[in-house]
């Protein structure tokens, strides 16, 4: 199946920054979860980077770019305090000087436009006790209230932790920015995921700033990531940065702050971004690569102007507190044959407090991180001649087969059907399914005998050629096929990090074909299963519905429906068991509405290992059927390729069903997701302290001296006999050593042997 977005499984990294970009190569690994957690330029534009690299002919001339070089002049940049200027190149000035001119260019267009009367309501979230706080009615006008200027009215403890706006519960905005139209306007704090990415992006920006200001730079991108921020730059030929360097940007940062540098957003032309950012080759990629014909915005702040859609805090005063974490070194578009940029890597929060409890979770996940505790059990390890493919251990595959074998116990309570697939097919398959267009960039293809094959990255064209093999009838669905196949895909090196993001992975993968009708029973017996897993797990997840995006298959009517339907049964569920679900604008697949389940760990770190997908289209592209037992019934409602469709398969339009027959639904789900990113969470989860029914060591038996090491040996024998795991230690360390080394490793019971 299709890997969840947030599971990480795609070469392309998406932030909630400036533009977005494939992973670059990073010499110092993350931590566990991915640093591409956040949105990029908009769902309509978060497209692969995937064109080739920039040739050495193209950066001479195709594309211009300033030369990094100390001559500086002193500039003077309207709304900066003075004792914050420095010393700047002449690109800087002239790209600085290009704004100021536009920003004041449509500051007198904005005032001269009318200020009609306008309803604004405002949602101030919940409580202290969890319980909704009335909304408030305002009289505003377009083009003048802002949703700061609201904050007036709003109790300080509320509006003292407000980061940015939210528009109709979709669009974020930035709270000094005017209101154009009547609107519901509610407000993020620094502790909602939304607010703290905004924060941690308005801080990358200040550090872009300070870089500029420090090494005469150009930068690239800076977005906000897991823990924190980071900004790719390219400084002077055969200069890197060192540790030295962060108390100097530190020191600039801290500057910036008393200052309460504002941000302001301007909206560009591509021709005025073209000269504004023409001494950069970088930015003049994102320009000719990723930006709409009609341009795009820019943000100020201090004597920074860059590429950006924000929105952003209101000014730098509210960052308190400001870290350099670590840099490296990185890849152009994460591709090692174009230029290597610095990164930079940093944190910022709104008071101290918040820092010191961040250094504290970082040294507990530090002791967690699965790849230092694979590496002292000898779960699994990695090696160069197989990039992102583990090699499991003995005592990891003990592991990964207890999980395999607790999800094929439920798979036999639950109806469904294992089945296995070729792992290599010819292209043609791809082709048909759709996936060749977008994804063959991700996949590993190879010839043989003058056919184009490649490894399947997913299960679910195989489960289509496996359904419609033969004949199909009502009687047969729901039909529930479950696939542990190995799956391979071609993620960018620099992407690869631990078991999180492999190359080589198995998924509890499985498809339901099912009818329209039965969609709902079908979901909710999901949602059962996913409660039973992850509650042995001690795991708590939230859910949240990913509706149609602006590139979509299929006619609005079947979208409709298919999205009610998946609410019916979210609402169902949460009045059964509780809680609340989310609804995700605009981030659904191209061929359906899902629904993504994310958890937290003991660390309160959400990941994405489930996933549930409705698909219309691959049905369609198969010309799946299934006979209605009906023969004179119209088949149910067929998805058309009219509306605003993405040719997603072939190049000529599906068959309709006739008469008795009909297109299934097809289900795509996963519960644990990738076998190998599940095992990464539960072994940060459990801190490698392994429940019994999992642990790959189980009971050690120490013999209390050399004579009786033939009874410690039987007394392994009856306890593997018992199906245990059991493991004896006859080496010639002591007795309290060998201990010591069975508490290491996490045995869950230590016997000492002797003979009565």
């Amino acid at each position: 199946m299709d890997a969840p977005r947030k599971a990480s499984f795609s070469t392309t990294v998406e932030t909630s920054s400036d533009l977005p970009i494939r992973q670059t190569v990073d010499t110092q690994s993350s931590q566990l979860s991915s640093e591409s957690s956040a949105k990029s330029l908009g769902s309509s534009r978060s497209s692969h980077v995937k064109s080739s690299s920039i040739s050495a002919s193209e950066k001479a001339s195709k594309e211009p770019s300033a030369k990094i070089e100390p001559a500086v002049k002193h500039v003077h940049t309207s709304g900066i305090p003075a004792q914050s200027m420095e010393a700047l190149p002449d690109f800087i000035i002239r790209r600085n000087q290009l704004f100021e001119k536009l920003k004041k260019k449509n500051d007198a267009e904005i005032r001269e436009k009318a200020r009609p009367e306008i309803d604004v309501v405002i949602d101030l979230g919940l409580d202290q006790h969890g319980m909704p706080r009335p909304p408030m009615s305002l009289a505003a006008k377009a083009w003048e209230s802002t949703p700061g200027s609201f904050l007036r009215h709003v109790d300080k403890s509320v509006s003292a932790d407000v980061v940015v706006a939210k528009v109709n519960g979709k669009v974020l905005w930035d709270l000094d920015r005017p209101l154009e139209y009547s609107c519901r306007v509610s407000y993020l704090p620094f502790t909602s995921a939304e607010g703290r990415n905004v924060f941690w992006h308005s801080s990358a920006h200040v550090l872009g700033e300070a870089a500029e200001c420090q090494y005469n730079c150009l930068l690239s991108h800076g977005p906000p990531v897991e823990q924190g921020f980071f900004y790719d730059m390219a400084i002077a030929e055969g200069q890197v940065v060192k540790e030295t360097d962060w108390a100097p940007l530190e020191s600039k940062a801290s500057k910036f702050f008393k200052e309460k540098q504002s941000f302001d957003r301007l909206h560009v032309s591509i021709a005025d971004l073209k000269q504004m950012f023409g001494y950069s080759k970088y930015k003049m990629y994102y320009i000719d690569n990723l930006l709409p014909p009609e341009g795009s915005t820019v943000y100020r702040c201090g004597t920074l102007v860059d590429l950006c859609l924000g929105p952003h805090i209101q000014n730098t005063g509210k960052i308190k507190t400001f870290q350099i974490m670590k840099n490296s070194s990185c890849y152009f578009r994460g591709d090692k044959d174009d230029d290597s940029l610095q990164r930079i890597y940093g944190v910022a929060f709104p008071d101290k407090k918040s820092m010191a409890e961040h250094k504290k979770f970082l040294e507990e996940a530090a002791k967690r991180d699965h790849r230092k505790i694979g590496t002292d059990q000898e779960l699994f390890f990695f090696d160069e001649l197989s990039p992102g493919s583990a090699f499991f251990l003995p005592h990891g595959t003990i592991i990964f087969n207890a999980l395999q074998k607790m999800i094929r116990s439920e798979y036999q309570k639950r109806g469904y059907q294992e089945v296995q697939t070729p792992n290599m097919t010819d292209v043609e398959l791809w082709k048909k399914s759709g996936h060749w267009k977008h994804y063959q960039d991700d996949m590993f293809s190879l010839e043989v005998e003058k056919r184009k094959f490649a490894l399947k990255p997913m299960n679910c064209p195989g489960h289509c050629i496996m359904f419609g093999h033969r004949e199909r009838s009502y009687r047969e669905l729901p039909l529930r096929l479950a696939d542990f196949g190995v799956l391979h895909r071609n993620e960018a090196s620099g992407a690869l990090n631990g078991l999180t993001r492999v190359r080589k992975f198995q998924q509890d993968d499985a498809h339901i074909f099912c009818t329209q009708d039965q969609i709902i029973e079908e979901i909710e017996g999901l949602f059962d299963f996913l409660k039973y897993i992850y509650d042995i797990f001690d795991f708590k997840f939230k859910l949240k519905l990913s509706t149609r995006p602006e590139k979509y298959m299929g006619d609005i009517e079947t979208w409709d429906m298919a999205e009610a339907k998946l609410t019916e049964a979210l609402d169902h569920f949460t009045r059964r068991e509780g809680g609340q679900w989310e609804i995700n604008e605009g981030d659904g697949a191209f061929y359906g509405p899902k629904i993504d389940i994310t958890t937290s760990d003991a660390l309160k770190r959400e990941h994405q290992c489930a996933t549930i997908q409705l698909d219309f289209q691959l049905p369609q592209n198969f010309e799946l059927e299934f006979m209605t037992g009906e023969a004179t019934v119209k088949a149910d409602t067929d998805i058309s390729t009219e509306g605003k469709p993405e040719d997603a398969g072939s190049a000529t339009r599906p068959k309709v069903p006739g008469p008795g027959r009909a297109r299934p639904v097809m289900i795509h789900r996963a519960i644990v997701g990738s076998f190998e990113r599940f095992i990464a969470v539960i072994t940060e989860q459990f801190a490698g302290k392994w429940p019994f029914w999992l642990s790959p060591r189980q009971v050690l038996v120490i013999p209390v001296m050399p004579a009786v090491n033939d009874y410690v040996e039987e007394v392994q024998r009856l306890l593997r006999a018992q199906k245990l795991h059991a493991d004896i230690d006859i080496s010639g360390s002591t007795m309290p050593k060998k201990i010591l080394r069975g508490q290491h490793q996490q045995y869950n019971f230590i016997f000492g042997g002797s003979r009565a």
